[in-house]
């Protein structure tokens, strides 16, 4: 059986939503997205649609190197799947790609975490409850209270994940594109 990683990737973007949500929960990290490579190049997630404009959310490809995430501090998770687990996650998203339009940030749910009150509403999920959905829909993590109360606090405490790095988003990449480059001494030789 083939193992993979999948990755969770929490984020602090400065942004004043995400400042107002940080009063609340005073934890350091209040956007969740998952990944399916170490890379980030296929980052997905519940979020804005627009840079300008919070309010108009829903679900998102993201691209972690530009707008908001740019100057993003991070924490990124990883867990060992098999191969059928990774189809199930890419199973469960399908309809989410093919239907974006149908789907919307679920911002009463977000009070709903404040009260403690679980708040489902058809076709919306915020960005932790979606990751969460994907990650339990997919038999992988089993949570222990509703996916509409899940913060990305939530997925950063679940056992099964390992952290691969904490701090800027960007400087993330940066180590990432050292790794691709390096080469052995003696290989660099003969490619030139």
């Amino acid at each position: 059986m083939t193992e993979k990683q999948v990755y969770i990737l929490v984020t602090n973007t400065g942004s004043l939503l995400t400042k107002l949500i940080k009063l609340y929960t005073k934890k350091p990290y209040n956007h969740a997205s998952i990944a399916f490579d170490r890379q980030l190049s296929e980052v997905y997630s519940f979020g804005r649609k627009t840079i300008r404009n919070p309010f108009i959310g829903g679900f998102v490809k993201e691209d972690v190197k530009a707008g908001l995430f740019k100057q993003a501090d991070c924490a990124i998770y990883s867990m060992t799947v098999t191969e059928d687990q990774i189809q199930k996650i890419k199973h469960y998203l399908k309809p989410f790609e093919a239907q974006k339009k149908d789907y919307r940030y679920n911002f009463l749910g977000l009070f709903g975490v404040m009260f403690n009150k679980p708040i489902k509403r058809k076709n919306a999920f915020f960005c932790s409850q979606f990751v969460a959905y994907l990650l339990k829909e997919s038999n992988i993590i089993a949570f222990d209270k509703p996916l509409s109360l899940i913060t990305p606090d939530d997925l950063q405490r679940a056992p099964k994940f390992q952290i691969v790095y904490e701090g800027k988003l960007k400087n993330y990449h940066n180590e990432n594109k050292a790794e691709k480059v390096s080469l052995p001494l003696d290989f660099a030789f003969f490619t030139k």
